[in-house]
Protein backbone atom coordinates (compact mmCIF):
# COMPACT_ATOMS: atom_id res chain seq x y z
CA UNK A 1 0.00 0.00 0.00
CA UNK A 2 1.20 3.23 -1.09
CA UNK A 3 2.25 5.66 2.14
CA UNK A 4 1.45 9.44 2.01
CA UNK A 5 4.70 11.14 1.95
CA UNK A 6 5.45 15.26 1.65
CA UNK A 7 6.74 16.89 -0.57
CA UNK A 8 10.74 17.96 -0.37
CA UNK A 9 13.30 19.08 -2.10
CA UNK A 10 15.40 16.78 -0.39
CA UNK A 11 16.41 13.36 -2.32
CA UNK A 12 14.06 10.69 -2.82
CA UNK A 13 14.11 7.28 -2.72
CA UNK A 14 12.09 5.23 -5.32
CA UNK A 15 11.21 1.42 -5.11
CA UNK A 16 9.49 -0.73 -7.67
CA UNK A 17 7.20 -2.94 -6.76
CA UNK A 18 7.80 -5.38 -9.88
CA UNK A 19 11.38 -6.89 -10.30
CA UNK A 20 13.87 -5.27 -11.56
CA UNK A 21 17.00 -6.52 -13.50
CA UNK A 22 20.03 -7.31 -12.36
CA UNK A 23 22.99 -5.70 -13.76
CA UNK A 24 24.79 -9.06 -13.82
CA UNK A 25 21.92 -10.83 -15.47
CA UNK A 26 21.70 -8.37 -18.21
CA UNK A 27 21.25 -8.98 -21.48
CA UNK A 28 23.84 -6.76 -24.19
CA UNK A 29 20.92 -4.59 -25.04
CA UNK A 30 19.75 -4.35 -22.39
CA UNK A 31 23.27 -2.69 -20.65
CA UNK A 32 23.61 -0.58 -24.23
CA UNK A 33 20.28 1.05 -23.69
CA UNK A 34 20.85 1.81 -20.03
CA UNK A 35 23.90 3.03 -20.93
CA UNK A 36 22.17 5.62 -23.28
CA UNK A 37 19.07 6.70 -20.99
CA UNK A 38 20.51 7.89 -18.07
CA UNK A 39 24.10 8.39 -16.29
CA UNK A 40 22.73 6.94 -13.32
CA UNK A 41 20.45 4.33 -14.83
CA UNK A 42 22.36 1.24 -14.03
CA UNK A 43 21.86 2.10 -10.27
CA UNK A 44 17.89 3.30 -10.63
CA UNK A 45 15.34 0.93 -9.75
CA UNK A 46 13.36 2.75 -12.10
CA UNK A 47 15.51 2.24 -15.21
CA UNK A 48 16.20 -1.01 -14.10
CA UNK A 49 12.49 -1.89 -13.57
CA UNK A 50 11.81 -0.21 -17.35
CA UNK A 51 14.69 -2.32 -19.41
CA UNK A 52 12.51 -5.02 -18.60
CA UNK A 53 11.39 -3.66 -22.42
CA UNK A 54 14.04 -2.56 -24.06
CA UNK A 55 12.90 -0.65 -26.94
CA UNK A 56 10.21 1.46 -24.92
CA UNK A 57 13.20 2.38 -22.49
CA UNK A 58 14.81 3.66 -25.38
CA UNK A 59 11.84 5.70 -26.83
CA UNK A 60 11.02 6.57 -23.23
CA UNK A 61 14.73 7.98 -22.82
CA UNK A 62 14.69 9.59 -25.99
CA UNK A 63 11.54 11.85 -25.76
CA UNK A 64 12.90 12.64 -22.00
CA UNK A 65 15.98 13.78 -23.19
CA UNK A 66 14.66 15.59 -26.07
CA UNK A 67 12.03 17.71 -24.26
CA UNK A 68 13.90 18.56 -21.02
CA UNK A 69 17.31 19.51 -22.52
CA UNK A 70 16.40 20.92 -26.30
CA UNK A 71 19.02 23.27 -27.21
CA UNK A 72 16.08 25.87 -28.43
CA UNK A 73 13.18 26.94 -26.46
CA UNK A 74 12.12 26.73 -22.97
CA UNK A 75 14.73 26.90 -20.83
CA UNK A 76 15.76 24.36 -19.08
CA UNK A 77 14.75 26.17 -15.33
CA UNK A 78 11.45 26.69 -17.01
CA UNK A 79 10.94 23.35 -18.32
CA UNK A 80 12.14 21.59 -14.52
CA UNK A 81 9.37 24.65 -12.88
CA UNK A 82 6.80 22.82 -15.39
CA UNK A 83 7.73 19.19 -14.36
CA UNK A 84 7.38 20.54 -10.63
CA UNK A 85 4.07 21.63 -11.28
CA UNK A 86 2.64 18.57 -12.81
CA UNK A 87 4.38 16.11 -10.28
CA UNK A 88 2.97 18.43 -7.42
CA UNK A 89 -0.71 18.27 -8.81
CA UNK A 90 -0.29 14.14 -9.46
CA UNK A 91 1.21 13.87 -5.80
CA UNK A 92 4.15 12.19 -7.38
CA UNK A 93 6.46 12.92 -4.43
CA UNK A 94 9.59 11.37 -6.03
CA UNK A 95 9.35 13.32 -9.91
CA UNK A 96 8.78 16.26 -7.59
CA UNK A 97 11.89 16.03 -5.62
CA UNK A 98 14.19 15.51 -8.54
CA UNK A 99 12.92 18.44 -10.70
CA UNK A 100 12.77 20.31 -7.93
CA UNK A 101 16.59 20.14 -7.03
CA UNK A 102 17.08 20.94 -10.63
CA UNK A 103 15.28 23.86 -10.64
CA UNK A 104 17.14 25.00 -7.45
CA UNK A 105 20.35 24.16 -9.30
CA UNK A 106 20.09 26.11 -11.94
CA UNK A 107 18.63 28.87 -10.82
CA UNK A 108 19.99 29.30 -7.41
CA UNK A 109 16.22 29.91 -6.04
CA UNK A 110 15.69 26.83 -3.68
CA UNK A 111 12.84 29.30 -1.95
CA UNK A 112 10.39 29.88 -5.12
CA UNK A 113 10.83 25.93 -5.74
CA UNK A 114 10.45 25.02 -2.17
CA UNK A 115 7.26 26.90 -1.61
CA UNK A 116 5.73 25.06 -4.41
CA UNK A 117 6.07 21.65 -2.49
CA UNK A 118 5.48 22.84 0.69
CA UNK A 119 2.61 25.18 -0.03
CA UNK A 120 1.44 24.34 -3.36
CA UNK A 121 0.85 25.54 -6.51
CA UNK A 122 -1.19 28.42 -5.38
CA UNK A 123 1.80 30.18 -3.73
CA UNK A 124 2.74 33.17 -4.82
CA UNK A 125 4.98 33.56 -7.47
CA UNK A 126 6.43 36.06 -10.18
CA UNK A 127 4.43 36.37 -12.98
CA UNK A 128 6.10 34.84 -15.62
CA UNK A 129 6.36 31.49 -12.96
CA UNK A 130 2.65 32.42 -11.97
CA UNK A 131 1.66 31.67 -15.63
CA UNK A 132 3.99 28.98 -16.18
CA UNK A 133 2.49 26.76 -13.36
CA UNK A 134 -1.16 27.65 -13.55
CA UNK A 135 -1.25 26.66 -17.40
CA UNK A 136 0.84 23.46 -16.11
CA UNK A 137 -2.03 23.00 -13.61
CA UNK A 138 -4.85 23.48 -15.74
CA UNK A 139 -3.47 21.51 -18.67
CA UNK A 140 -3.03 18.22 -16.22
CA UNK A 141 -6.01 18.81 -14.68
CA UNK A 142 -8.29 19.74 -17.43
CA UNK A 143 -6.57 19.71 -21.06
CA UNK A 144 -10.20 20.20 -22.48
CA UNK A 145 -10.77 23.42 -21.17
CA UNK A 146 -7.15 24.88 -22.83
CA UNK A 147 -8.08 27.71 -24.71
CA UNK A 148 -6.35 30.83 -26.88
CA UNK A 149 -6.98 32.70 -23.76
CA UNK A 150 -4.18 30.40 -21.85
CA UNK A 151 -1.75 30.87 -24.84
CA UNK A 152 -2.02 34.62 -24.85
CA UNK A 153 -1.57 34.81 -20.93
CA UNK A 154 2.24 32.92 -21.73
CA UNK A 155 2.88 35.62 -24.58
CA UNK A 156 2.22 38.11 -22.13
CA UNK A 157 4.73 36.77 -20.05
CA UNK A 158 7.02 36.87 -23.01
CA UNK A 159 7.24 33.32 -23.84
CA UNK A 160 7.61 32.99 -27.88
CA UNK A 161 5.28 29.95 -29.76
CA UNK A 162 8.55 27.84 -29.37
CA UNK A 163 8.57 28.11 -25.76
CA UNK A 164 4.55 27.57 -25.17
CA UNK A 165 5.27 23.94 -27.34
CA UNK A 166 8.03 23.51 -25.18
CA UNK A 167 5.84 23.87 -22.40
CA UNK A 168 3.02 21.69 -23.52
CA UNK A 169 5.57 18.89 -24.33
CA UNK A 170 6.99 18.77 -20.75
CA UNK A 171 3.66 19.06 -19.13
CA UNK A 172 2.16 16.43 -21.14
CA UNK A 173 5.12 14.17 -20.69
CA UNK A 174 5.01 14.63 -16.99
CA UNK A 175 1.61 13.44 -17.23
CA UNK A 176 2.46 10.50 -18.33
CA UNK A 177 5.40 10.34 -16.65
CA UNK A 178 4.31 10.98 -13.32
CA UNK A 179 1.39 7.84 -13.70
CA UNK A 180 3.81 5.17 -14.88
CA UNK A 181 6.26 5.99 -11.46
CA UNK A 182 3.25 5.95 -9.36
CA UNK A 183 1.88 2.38 -10.37
CA UNK A 184 5.34 0.45 -10.72
CA UNK A 185 6.34 1.50 -7.13
CA UNK A 186 6.63 4.52 -4.49
CA UNK A 187 8.75 6.30 -2.41
CA UNK A 188 10.55 4.59 0.22
CA UNK A 189 12.42 6.00 3.51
Amino acid sequence: MTQSRAFTIDPVVWQAWLDTVQLDEATPDQLAVLEESHPSAKTSPYYLLLVHDVEVLRQRSRLFNAVMYGKRGLSRADRELASVAVSRVNGCVYCASVHAQRYAQLTKQPELITRILTEGVETELDPRSRAIVDYSVKLTLTPQQIAAEDLATLRSVGLTELEILDLSHVIAMFAWANRLMQTLGEPVG
